[in-house]
């Protein structure tokens, strides 16, 4: 179904936004290492109002190393190695829990905490397991509070932010909008900083241009992504025709800030975006391998052809038969993400090569593409 999200005061409409994700950084939460309970507990005044409205919430929420540096007397708020992160986010994760267990309690609210690693989003049946556990709590009336697993996750297998966790969360839950609560007024052409800098009210499609205007740090310090992961998360949003909308949570009740005064940055989803699927493959953050395609091959994907062989020019990395791979141009700008039919090995015997030789080359009967078109997604 086409997004009904045309403008921020829509994130507030049950009709257009009747499954809404917000994400709270870490900037936000806490303050000095202890919580900001009156801050939060508006904001959870404004999710109890949104369910009397009759919208499903999710909650992504930051904060767990923040706190839990704090109780440990860590350094670098808790961020200064791999080590501290996890077990800062251990203690800190029971403080965050039951803060958001306390305060949604106050409205008559259940929270359910769930907490994932990359591999949680990035394997198809985990994925599919997600779906089912978020789908089940919403329809028995639970707030799910959700936050990345920092105590186990490593570098190689971690979101890193949790605006990329949110959008992933918005495509398991089937949302409609995803809200990133944040330091920001929304995406600027230039730094804010700098003078003559201007905040851009929506935002269609992720251009180049876009990216440029991209800054990677965070102005508290504190939080761990920046404007680029904002923006990498309206892409993965997006693709699902999901919309996603970046405000500044400082104030108040932020929401009905910006809902009243339209101070933000609204991401509206391109046409024709996939769901399901499609939608899971294109917003993965983590690939096996990549293929790279002459420019009659990226051609022949963009008119909805599957991937052969004779098209390609390079093969890299280690990856099995179901494993996802980019498919890059000569360029190497990403063209699509799809699933391979062959392992890595058998892909670079087959590059350049006709269908037809396929057979002679591995000695079985192989499948026709490399990458079917059903198992594509364009970016």
């Amino acid at each position: 179904m086409p997004s009904q999200i045309r403008k921020l005061a829509d994130l507030a409409n049950p009709a257009a936004t009747p499954r809404l994700v917000v994400k709270v950084g870490s900037a936000l939460l806490v303050e000095g290492g202890a919580p900001r309970r009156a801050w939060l507990s508006a904001l959870v005044g404004e999710i109890a109002e949104a369910r009397a409205r009759g919208q499903l919430v999710i909650v992504v929420s930051s904060g767990a190393i923040a706190l839990g540096a704090a109780k440990l007397g860590l350094d670098k708020g808790g961020r200064g190695s791999l080590a501290d992160a996890q077990a800062s986010a251990a203690v800190g994760q029971i403080a965050l829990s039951g803060l958001w267990a306390e305060l949604l309690g106050a409205h008559e609210l259940t929270a359910a905490q769930l907490l994932f690693t990359l591999d949680d989003l990035e394997d198809r049946r985990r994925y599919l397991n997600v779906t089912a556990t978020l789908t089940r709590l919403l329809d028995a009336g639970a707030v799910p509070v959700i936050n990345e697993n920092d105590s186990v996750a490593t570098h190689e297998i971690r979101f890193g932010d949790n605006d990329r966790l949110a959008a992933r969360v918005a495509q398991a839950a089937r949302a409609d909008a995803v809200l990133l609560l944040s330091d920001v007024d929304g995406l600027y052409d230039r730094h804010p900083s700098e003078p003559g800098a201007t905040r851009l009210a929506v935002v269609r499609g992720i251009t180049p241009e876009i990216r440029a205007m991209a800054s990677p740090l965070s102005g508290s310090g504190m939080g761990s992504g920046g404007m680029i992961s904002k923006l990498q998360a309206a892409e993965i949003a997006g693709r699902a025709g999901i919309a996603l909308a970046i405000g500044n949570g400082a104030a108040d009740r932020p929401i009905a800030r910006l809902i009243a005064q339209e101070i933000g940055t609204l991401f509206v989803p391109r046409k024709g975006a996939s769901r399901g699927r499609k939608a899971w493959l294109g917003g993965r953050l983590r690939l096996k391998g990549v293929l790279t395609v002459d420019a009659g091959a990226a051609r022949a994907l963009g008119q909805g052809s599957s991937l052969l062989a004779r098209g390609i020019t390079a093969v890299e990395g280690a990856f099995a038969r179901g494993d996802a791979v980019a498919i890059h141009d000569a360029d190497g700008a990403v063209l699509a993400h799809g699933l391979s039919e062959y392992d890595a090995g058998e892909c670079a015997a087959l590059v350049g090569h006709h269908s037809s030789e396929h057979a002679e080359i591995l000695g079985y009967a192989p499948r026709s593409a490399i990458v079917h078109r059903d198992q594509m997604v364009l970016l």
